[in-house]
């Protein structure tokens, strides 16, 4: 369902460029690690100044799609969350929560936990999207593969 925003992925860098930012050491204006985010605007030529854009955006990208009874939850999560979960570990780790408790804003207070215990030194922030009431259900096996939620 997503990708990273990070200076290093061309469509951004090309971006960032065009708007008169450059990318430094993988850094948006050698200062910054993402190039989408809500904050950050205190830092110098982060934000729009008259009629200059400024590379960092809080615009989103937008991906339509159709939901199936088969989709369980999405996690949208800040970059220190991504910094030390892979997107299926994510998935992973939330769907085992959920099947524990079911109970969203705990399983997000133990996402971030979980983070901070694997060494996470960025700012956490998730949010889980459950599309069911119930828990999720084990895994199952369809001809060597495994049902995934949209989130995989």
């Amino acid at each position: 369902m997503s990708k990273d925003h990070r200076p290093c992925c061309m469509k951004e860098r090309r971006r960032i460029e065009a708007l008169g930012g450059f990318v430094d050491d993988g850094y948006l204006n050698g200062q910054l690690g993402v190039t989408r985010a809500f904050g950050d605007w205190h830092i110098e030529g982060m934000k729009e100044s008259g009629e200059r854009i400024a590379p960092l955006s809080a615009e989103p990208e937008l991906k339509m799609i159709t939901l199936t009874k088969e989709d369980e939850f999405l996690i949208i999560g800040s970059d220190g969350i991504w910094d030390v979960f892979s997107s299926q570990n994510a998935i992973d780790f939330t769907r085992r929560r959920l099947q524990e408790h079911n109970d969203v804003k705990l399983c997000c207070k133990e996402i971030v936990e979980e983070a901070i215990k694997r060494g996470a030194t960025d700012n956490l922030t998730v949010v889980v999207v459950c599309f069911h009431l119930e828990p999720p259900q084990p895994s199952v096996r369809q001809r060597g593969r495994v049902r995934r939620s949209i989130s995989a």
